[in-house]
């Protein structure tokens, strides 16, 4: 049982009276994100943030903590007082294949926060060399199943959710691929276009130019559906693969024991934030899009994730480095 759902009780305990909730926010809120500056979820939680700070009347500041993939901050929110001043931006590393992964990080995704909503979704795509024989994915997954020698493919670093959900297709598609690893999404991006591999799974961010420029083929995208930078790309279940469905998504969750009327707050701004246009738009420079969704709605997609990640690790045997 998820120990998401938070009772009467539990905002009691914390607040001391119900009226806690109407006062809330008193004072500015801090948003963490488990990542250095820069990144594609710092863009995406100022985005965000910056709407909800107008909407709530109080300023959301972003605070950025990079350390081991996003565990550390992620591990400091979850001991936070669970008021509503403390936030963290989760994605499907910290939440989802981190724990897989590893066995002692110091918080359990499940236990130690409480939902607050996705805010966006960007999908991966896999890509080939043009020299490669492959022009679908049904053709990938055919040539991979048949050859005698695995298929070497690129990511950017082990147990990364790029390199998890390549191990995932093969290991239920009875695919032979063999992974090369990156130090990041720009070496292995440059030698699939040197053709030094043939096979490449990306953001579509950083990918789109190239496919449209004709110097790599996109078979499918991970998404729920088409990206509009490469509109003529198929989805996984478009391309005849349903149960794919893995884009990198972020959300945001408050520490366990955050009263139900805060989040519940929180989750109604958040909401209006995504619908905005502004958001929209910023967003959409990232490849990315909204994704509204209750914390319950939000909960469920963390629990799968964690599930599927782990049950993959076990079975395959795979480590993190």
């Amino acid at each position: 049982m998820l120990r998401y759902v938070l009772v009467a009780a539990t905002a009691a305990a914390f607040c001391g009276a119900p009226a806690c909730a109407e006062n809330y926010p008193a004072r500015p809120i801090t948003l963490v994100v488990p990542f250095v500056a820069g990144g594609s979820a710092s863009v995406a939680a100022r985005s965000v943030a910056d709407k909800m700070g107008e909407l709530l009347g109080q300023q959301i500041v972003i605070d950025n903590r990079g350390g081991a993939g996003g565990t550390v901050a992620t591990r400091a929110v979850a001991k936070a007082a669970p008021d509503g001043y403390t936030l963290l931006v989760v994605t499907s590393a910290t939440v989802g294949t981190s724990p897989a992964l590893f066995a002692n990080l110091g918080y359990d995704p499940r236990k130690d926060f409480e939902p607050i909503g996705l805010m966006a979704a960007t999908p991966n795509l896999i890509a080939v060399h043009p020299s490669f024989p492959a022009h679908t994915l049904a053709e990938w997954v055919k040539i991979g199943q048949e050859t005698r020698e695995p298929i070497p493919y690129g990511s950017p670093g082990t147990g990364t959710l790029n390199h998890l959900t390549v191990e995932l297709i093969a290991h239920r598609m009875h695919m032979k691929l063999a992974h090369v690893v990156y130090r990041g999404a720009g070496p292995a991006l440059n030698d699939l276009l040197g053709g030094h591999i043939k096979v490449l799974i990306s953001a579509v961010v950083n990918a789109h130019a190239h496919v449209l420029a004709g110097n790599m083929r996109a078979l499918a995208i991970t998404g729920a559906k088409r990206s509009p930078l490469l509109p003529d790309v198929p989805t996984f279940a478009q391309a005849g693969l349903p149960a794919f469905e893995i884009p990198l998504r972020w959300g945001i969750a408050a520490p366990a024991g955050t009263p139900r009327p805060i989040v519940d707050n929180l989750t109604r701004v958040l909401n209006a934030a995504l619908a905005s246009d502004d958001v929209q738009k910023r967003l959409a420079v990232e490849g990315a899009e909204g994704v509204p969704t209750t914390p319950e709605e939000y909960a469920a997609i963390i629990d799968r994730e964690v599930t599927m990640w782990t049950e993959l690790v076990k079975t395959t045997g795979i480590k993190a480095e």
